[in-house]
């Protein structure tokens, strides 16, 4: 990789992380375009540390709200960790849950397989887009709620709606649990908060994992050394930083059209997105 396709891919990646429309999907097939293989350890890294820049985009810009709502007291911040607890352990029973299914049960306990080979699969991109898209149009036409808080069950079940996002690439993670909050009456602005409070929980988690996957892969015959690593993580950094730009902007767009009722349009993108994916291959 060069610098400018580092650059293009972190604005792609800050731009669309944190809007539901899937950055995953818009990453890997402007990787595909460019000649590049979404699939390699190398690159999985750096959509990594690109999520890393959109996650410290969400801290700084939601960081004030949630001081407001989370941590005004011992009895708000245990309510609203405990539902952030859950959610996250019903996302990990479904991820990974689903990951051992593909595994075991779809591809005959294939010893080489490893997640990240399903990201580069076109067609199931494409319906995970699809799928993300119809979700967020059904829940923009939902009736708002202004007094439902995220209890115990809701967050559960947003939680594992979000577990489905993590081997899917396409399926949006934000449109996803977003739009399935708004479905259980959940206010929009709550809604909005919960999710990328979630993100910031679970970030950090997958990235310790692809350090961990890009330390152990094979480079010439070896497991990659920390000069390899150093070599990864140095264009990285500098998408990192970009991403982290390009996050703060996607985050005011986001919130201004939730917040105005224009939710639908991002599932009517997903599903146009989801049709140049096929037709990308």
């Amino acid at each position: 990789m060069n610098a400018l396709q580092v650059a293009l891919l972190a604005l792609i990646q800050g731009a669309a992380e944190l809007l539901p429309v899937s950055s995953s999907a818009h990453v890997i097939a402007a990787e595909k375009l460019m000649g590049l293989d979404p699939t390699t350890p190398e690159m999985t890294m750096l959509l990594v540390m690109l999520h890393t820049g959109t996650m410290f985009a969400v801290i700084a810009y939601f960081w004030r709200s949630w001081k407001k709502a989370y941590f005004s007291s011992w009895a708000s911040f245990r309510q609203n960790a405990t539902t952030v607890v859950l959610a996250t352990i019903c996302t990990g029973i479904v991820g990974l849950g689903l990951q051992y299914a593909i595994k075991h049960w779809v591809l005959a306990s294939d010893p080489q397989f490893e997640i990240e080979s399903l990201f580069g699969n076109s067609r199931l991109m494409a319906a995970a887009l699809a799928a993300a898209g119809v979700l967020i149009i059904a829940a923009s036409f939902i009736p708002e709620r202004s007094s439902r808080r995220v209890g115990a069950p809701t967050a559960m079940l947003i939680g594992a709606v979000q577990g489905l996002c993590l081997p899917f690439r396409g399926f949006s993670r934000s449109g996803a649990t977003i739009s399935t909050a708004m479905a259980a009456g959940i206010e929009r602005r709550k809604a909005e908060e919960f999710s990328f409070a979630l993100a910031v929980v679970l970030t950090p988690a997958v990235i310790v994992k692809e350090a961990h996957r890009l330390l152990t892969a094979p480079a010439t015959g070896q497991a990659m050394t920390l000069h390899d690593l150093g070599r990864v993580l140095a264009p990285s950094a500098f998408g990192m930083v970009l991403s982290f730009l390009a996050g703060l902007a996607a985050l005011r767009w986001l919130s201004s059209w939730l917040e105005s009722g224009r939710w639908y349009l991002f599932g009517a993108y997903c599903l146009v997105a989801s049709a140049f994916v096929l037709w990308l291959g």
